[in-house]
């Protein structure tokens, strides 16, 4: 049997932009299906898949946000009565990517269960047995950012990743950062492509603290490799290109990043085998990466774990926050932490389980069900 629960799990009050920095950029909400603004993306719904096999056992999994509810079905319709020992884990038969993580992530739990293993063992093995994590927030006043940064360097983590656009006096957070923090943490700026082109960048770029800068992430448009190519030469800091599968829905992005040598790094995050693949090309090209998110719950972030975990040149911090942005994550016991590191499970499968009350407490009322 399988089913499939809409939930929708909001964000903490107060995580994700400063009071009085607003975001009305409908264009940008729209591109990456957030709702109207882009603080309304923790209020967009997400599904909790459950595979359940004959023995008992139950194998979970979750989809990004604003999943498709008819994908959703069709998945399950294809995969109900599978042997997960016999299908081929690298290539299920489903094309979304914004539904096909939840599927794999749900079939390798079971897997990994009846064979006694966890999941990043079926991944091949395990490089790390904790990953170093961001500290995380949306757009910020330059006291808030201080503040914000010197509470997650007090947590031990190393990095802090900040959201912004074209109105953010992103020199003035890294001043106000700077005098709190001193050397104790390194800073990420993520525009989102917010900054459209190399002249803007080059600009709100000027007079940033390129020594507490860790790097900067998608600053223009992805179509333009060149313009990366050359921000990555003329800037000072390193340059990173977010590849986000369940954006992108196209592995192959990354091929052209690599021809033109035109970042210094990678972001990845989707199906688990795919990122695999793209940690193996990103360590080819001698770079590194780390796992990133849509600031999901606790079933997806626990998969990126294990894949961070398997992939040999994630060694940035990764996108994993636990339940600092939404007021619940859905599993029994929430990721663990140490100094800025989240512990990887260990036990077989997933090595978490479904909070089934908090799973009732945050469903819409949609759900879906297919007997085997």
């Amino acid at each position: 049997m399988i089913r499939a629960t809409e939930v929708v799990v909001p964000a903490r009050p107060g995580s994700l932009n400063s009071e009085n920095v607003l975001d009305t950029d409908a264009a940008f909400a729209k591109r990456h299906l957030t709702g109207g603004s882009w603080t309304e993306f923790a209020n967009q719904p997400k599904w909790i898949v459950e595979i359940v096999l004959q023995n008992g056992l139950v194998g979970i999994g979750e989809t990004y946000r604003s999943a498709s509810k008819e994908l959703v079905q069709g998945a399950m319709d294809r995969l109900v009565g599978k042997d997960v020992l016999k299908i081929n884990w690298r290539a299920l038969l489903i094309e979304d990517q914004r539904i096909y993580e939840a599927f794999e992530t749900a079939i390798l739990d079971l897997a990994g269960q009846l064979l006694g293993a966890p999941i990043y063992q079926l991944l091949g093995g395990a490089f790390r047995t904790e990953v170093d994590c961001n500290g995380w927030a949306g757009r910020r006043t330059p006291e808030d950012a201080a503040q914000l940064a010197y509470e997650a360097m007090q947590k031990g983590h190393k990095v802090f990743k900040f959201k912004c656009s074209d109105e953010d006096p992103v020199r003035l957070w890294t001043t106000e950062i700077r005098k709190r923090c001193g050397d104790g943490i390194r800073i990420i700026l993520d525009p989102n492509q917010r900054w459209n082109d190399v002249e803007t960048t080059l600009r709100l770029m000027e007079g940033v603290d390129d020594s507490i800068m860790l790097g900067l992430e998608d600053p223009i448009r992805h179509a333009d490799v060149e313009g990366y190519k050359f921000l990555s030469c003329k800037l000072s800091v390193s340059l990173y290109r977010h590849i986000s599968l369940p954006y992108t829905q196209d592995i192959k992005e990354i091929i052209k990043f690599v021809r033109e040598d035109a970042v210094d790094g990678y972001n990845f995050n989707g199906g688990a085998y795919n990122c695999l693949l793209l940690a193996e090309i990103a360590q080819l090209e001698g770079k590194a990466c780390w796992r990133g998110s849509e600031v999901d719950l606790g079933i997806s972030e626990t998969m990126g774990l294990h894949i961070a975990a398997a992939s040999r040149s994630c060694t940035i911090p990764s996108d994993i926050f636990g339940e600092l942005v939404r007021v619940d994550d859905l599993i029994v016991k929430g990721i663990e932490f140490r100094r800025g590191a989240a512990v990887v499970p260990t036990g077989p499968g997933l090595g978490v389980d479904l909070d089934q009350a908090a799973l009732g407490r945050y469903a819409t009322g949609g759900r879906l069900q297919v007997k085997g």
